[in-house]
């Protein structure tokens, strides 16, 4: 499936994203050793368990990056330039091993660029574990932020 161009993406909408990923222990470990990162917290089970968390916790910035990549297909697969900036990354829940990831991708704001040839997009990325649930019994948040990238215009794309 092809991304969409600057022209099709609108102010508002809710691009809910089809794909989702249980995080294995092998997900976290692979993240961790290829960043060198290291946290006892994502990756010593003797450590995490005497946490308040009582296990380990899949490492941040991999939800993010599974956020960011569960949403592609049906953002800027193709039809990006650049991301610009991720802002305002916040986790109000951890993730364990085991749980499934779901994300949705709100158009918060688009304005083309000062040359009118590409256009920026942003969007509010929310990142939700499915198996798990919050006080009103909905999916449970672990991560958002805001994405900013370059988009193609389609009129400036040769076929």
């Amino acid at each position: 499936m092809t991304g969409l161009y600057y022209e099709e993406f609108e102010v508002g909408e809710t691009i809910e994203h089809e794909r989702r990923r249980t995080v294995s222990e092998s997900d976290n470990q692979r993240f961790c050793d290829m960043t060198m990162n290291q946290q006892p917290l994502h990756l010593d089970e003797q450590f995490a368990g005497e946490t308040q968390f009582g296990e380990r916790l899949v490492n941040g910035l991999y939800t993010m990056s599974l956020a960011v990549g569960v949403s592609i297909p049906e953002t800027t697969d193709g039809t990006i330039v650049a991301n610009l900036s991720y802002d305002d990354v916040s986790h109000p829940n951890p993730v364990f091993h085991g749980d499934t990831i779901r994300a949705q991708s709100t158009v918060t704001d688009k304005r083309e660029t000062s040359d009118g040839d590409r256009g920026v997009v942003t969007m509010h990325v929310e990142a939700f574990a499915v198996n798990r649930e919050d006080d009103d019994g909905d999916e449970l948040l672990v991560c958002e932020f805001d994405r900013t990238a370059l988009s193609l215009k389609k009129e400036n794309v040769e076929e």
